[in-house]
């Protein structure tokens, strides 16, 4: 392989067909405000382009600088995620605004062991920081870099015990000089080029130097371990309506979807819970049941709703009409579809 040759025609090739993203700085403009490049990458873990772009706008329309979001009111900023997913990179985000405020002076610190000290951010959130928001060097490996570098180099260890060494890879073709823009090349050319199936190997910049379009298995890499089948679990949720409202809580602030508006909910467990949990006793009836998968198991959750005259402590009664507009995340959401729906066919 001609590693020199790997980020000079990455480079060219960027330049010619680089997406234009809300975040990123266009070609001979100054580099990218570090607040929008770290927002981005904290959207993007685990979440596509297309998915993040209207939230990074609502964002940055409503909280345009990181002390706007340091100073912004928690409830809100969780409302604003919902839908976005794994709420715990929200929380995140707010720790990490007002960490900058106080012991940063309002600046991201522009170095990557400071910025690993941080709320949220780890060893790739920082790199792509320091590469792209400060140009300096940095070894940014994301999902789409491994994808790249695995194929580069027929790199056969599977994931994700092969990381460390796919690092130590990419660290080899990282250049000194517009080290943000390689690793933005690198990300755009496993997105759009170098996918995961069917990956365009004619139109590949570094189709030359492919160790893995050689040998004519480009589709094989990264070689990944056997994924063990996710636990399945199950609860109840409660929909409980008085007067064209319905009941809702506001989670504990630690723990899964912790902080977010929400239906109560009962324990999730093994075993279906039945009534465990609810609010209080009451004659339900059955809605039907939604799914959700999360990242380490899937969830089963029963829909059980009742019409409520008395009052209600800890929470808020919602119009019904205007559900969208209380930030349930999407588990949640689909829960409060259900209800609805089945609420409308008693009409």
């Amino acid at each position: 392989m001609r590693v020199d040759a790997v980020a000079e025609n990455l480079l060219i090739w960027y330049d010619a067909h680089r997406r234009r993203l809300p975040w990123r700085a266009e070609p001979g403009a100054p580099a990218p405000d570090p607040y929008r490049v770290w927002l981005s990458e904290i959207m993007l873990q685990q979440t596509t382009v297309a998915a993040v772009k209207p939230y990074f706008d609502r964002f940055t329309t409503c909280w345009p600088t990181v002390t706007d979001l340091a100073f912004a009111d928690e409830a809100e900023v969780m409302s604003s995620w919902a839908g976005l997913g794994y709420y715990a990179r929200a929380r995140n985000l707010i720790a990490c605004a007002r960490a900058v405020m106080r012991d940063h002076g309002g600046s991201f610190p522009n170095n990557e062991e400071e910025l690993r000290s941080l709320p949220g951010i780890g060893e790739y959130t920082a790199a792509a920081i320091v590469a792209i928001a400060f140009g300096r060097r940095a070894v940014v490996v994301d999902a789409n870099v491994e994808r790249v570098a695995s194929r580069l180099f027929a790199f056969a260890e599977p994931l994700p015990a092969a990381r460390p060494a796919l690092r130590r890879l990419v660290d080899r073709i990282t250049p000194n000089e517009r080290a943000g823009d390689f690793a933005q090349a690198m990300m755009d050319l496993g997105s759009g080029i170098c996918t995961v199936r069917s990956p365009k190997c004619m139109l590949c910049a570094l189709s030359s130097d492919c160790a893995a379009l050689v040998q004519g298995s480009p589709e094989t890499y990264p070689m990944k371990a056997a994924r063990r089948a996710k636990p399945r679990r199950r609860g109840t949720v409660y929909w409980i309506e008085r007067d064209d409202h319905v009941w809702l809580i506001r989670r504990p602030g630690k723990g899964l979807l912790g902080g977010m508006r929400a239906l109560p909910s009962g324990p999730w467990t093994d075993e279906d819970p039945g009534v465990a949990g609810a609010p209080m006793p009451a004659c339900w009836s059955d809605a039907g049941t939604v799914s959700h998968v999360f990242t380490h198991f899937a969830l089963d959750l029963r829909v059980l709703t009742t019409r409520w005259t008395a009052d209600v402590a800890g929470g808020e009664w919602w119009p019904i009409d205007q559900i969208e507009q209380a930030g349930l995340p999407t588990l949640f959401a689909r829960a409060a579809s259900r209800a609805i729906a089945d609420r409308e066919q008693e009409r």
